[in-house]
């Protein structure tokens, strides 16, 4: 969905400072909210951390046209990396950075199956290394902690101030959030992203133009899958306990529900995909023990009804308003059609 470059960095602006302001408490200065309390603070820092994953797929899937069942066990590479460095004693960033640099060199040699096949094939690809790395997590005792999972991954402190509060932890994962969204905001608007586009729509067509191809491939699983492995590595110390249930199948296929309802190839759909799959869960809950019934015949619902996704199905109801506005005749005359 497009939005005028005259609204765009205000409203972006306006959503900076709800989600900073989200767990503070405002009642001291005359405001009714309260804030936030612990468990708000957690699915709001769990949301953003599903974002990055999910901001991964969409690169691959959204932008060069390709097909991925394996970011949760990329987010389960990244978690394990981060918990067995940590537990070793070494500092975070240490363990952040090379959660990603794992996830994307793995995302790299997964990347060469998608040279030869496309579509369902390659997700048969990935949909067997997803079950691969679960099997790893899961039976690799001696490294993974089993079934038993890696208990007591402490979270880390910045420039001194300890991220152990939930509200602290909370916006530094807010501000590694920003920084992802703005580094592939750069990716999608550079060369890089263009040849991923051209990729996604002709991939004879691109090569004819000079784009390398193998490249190019090679380059969105590896940027895809690194966001799923930094997504991982923030993982692993706001739950404070990893165990390989996580990273098994289902929770890719819930990746790939993200972007599709979000919107495959929008920019914020990610954002809007996971505040369904795990906002949504919440909001139900007054329904008790129906809140499942009712989410699972929501997305039904958005899947039949908005095969565009959710942001596409905002585009396609502002696109009348926006002709109207652009040529007032041609809503008198009845030639503006929807």
């Amino acid at each position: 969905m497009t939005i005028p470059a005259k609204l765009a960095w205000p409203a972006l602006a306006v959503v900076a400072l709800l989600l900073v302001l989200a767990p503070v408490d405002l009642t001291g200065i005359g405001i009714p909210y309260p804030g936030l309390k612990r468990y708000g603070t957690y699915i709001m820092t769990l949301w953003l951390v599903t974002a990055i994953a999910a901001m991964g797929v969409n690169l691959i899937v959204g932008y060069a046209g390709l097909e991925t069942l394996a970011q949760a066990a990329f987010l389960g590479i990244g978690a394990y990396t981060t918990a067995l460095m940590v537990k070793a004693g070494l500092p975070f960033g240490l363990a952040f950075a090379a959660s990603g640099a794992a996830a994307f060199v793995v995302g790299i040699a997964l990347g060469f199956p998608a040279l030869r096949v496309r579509k369902h094939y390659l997700a048969f690809v990935t949909l067997a290394f997803s079950v691969l790395a679960w099997l790893v997590f899961r039976n690799e005792q001696w490294l993974t902690g089993g079934v038993m999972g890696l208990p007591d991954i402490s979270r880390p402190s910045l420039f001194g101030i300890s991220l152990r509060r939930h509200v602290n932890f909370y916006w530094f994962v807010l501000a590694i959030t920003a920084a992802l969204t703005f580094v592939l905001w750069w990716i999608v608007r550079s060369p890089w992203g263009r040849a991923f586009m051209a990729l996604r729509e002709n991939p004879i067509r691109a090569e004819s133009l000079g784009i390398d191809v193998r490249l190019y491939t090679l380059l969105a699983f590896a940027i895809g899958s690194a966001y799923g492995g930094m997504a991982g590595s923030l993982y692993a110390p706001l739950v404070e306990f990893i165990d390989p249930n996580p990273f098994a199948l289902g929770p890719s296929l819930l990746f790939m529900l993200m972007v599709v309802v979000g919107g495959v190839g929008r920019f914020a759909g990610p954002f809007v995909g996971a505040a369904v799959a795990v906002l949504l869960p919440e909001w139900l809950r007054f329904a008790e023990g129906f809140y499942l019934l009712i989410y699972a015949a929501l997305v039904m619902a958005m899947m039949a009804f908005c095969p565009t996704g959710i942001l596409g199905l905002v585009e396609r109801l502002l696109a009348p308003r926006r002709r109207t506005q652009a040529d007032p005749k041609a809503s008198l005359l009845g030639e503006a059609k929807p």
